[in-house]
């Protein structure tokens, strides 16, 4: 089993040698067909500056067809960008029905739910609980006078580090 991998492995190998090999090939016979070779020794400026001219024009309708090229490609991306979505919109759509609004009674909800089992009314009220309200703690508002003098120098530090122990 393993001898079949590594055979196949190196057959893919041979042939992707093969198929880079074609395409640099046909790549220099295509460059070759459409970009003659040019002769610069023993031109004059005038001759020179027309050959110039001419490669100039020829970079110019190549990028033109270039350009044409891009514009369709984006466009047909866009194309079937659309189509898909139009597509997936039709796949995933489904037909709803339009819901009414129901009103309903506790009761009548409970006996739905729960069928026949509740023959009694359920009154949601009565079994709430009841909560007591606590009064919040004032504090006791004392002369701050009084308190400063307490408080000053040691004796009150004392006090307050004993405070807070």
């Amino acid at each position: 089993m393993l001898a079949l991998k590594t055979k196949l492995l190196k057959m893919a190998m041979v042939m992707l040698e093969k198929e880079k090999e074609a395409k640099k090939l046909e790549r220099e016979s295509s460059l070759s067909e459409r970009v003659p070779s040019v002769q610069l020794s023993g031109l004059s400026m005038q001759d020179l500056q027309a050959v110039c001219k001419d490669l100039y024009h020829k970079i110019d309708v190549v990028d033109d067809d270039r350009y044409d090229i891009e514009a369709k490609v984006v466009k047909n991306s866009m194309e079937i960008e659309n189509l898909s979505q139009k597509i997936f919109q039709l796949k995933g759509k489904m037909n709803r029905p339009t819901l009414k609004r129901v009103k309903i009674s506790a009761d009548a909800m409970l006996g739905a739910l729960l069928g026949s089992k509740v023959k009694e009314s359920v009154d949601f009220k009565a079994n709430l609980k009841t909560v007591k309200k606590e009064e919040e703690k004032k504090e006791e508002v004392t002369d701050w006078r009084k308190n400063v003098e307490a408080m000053s120098g040691m004796e009150g530090r004392k006090k307050l580090f004993n405070a807070g122990q």
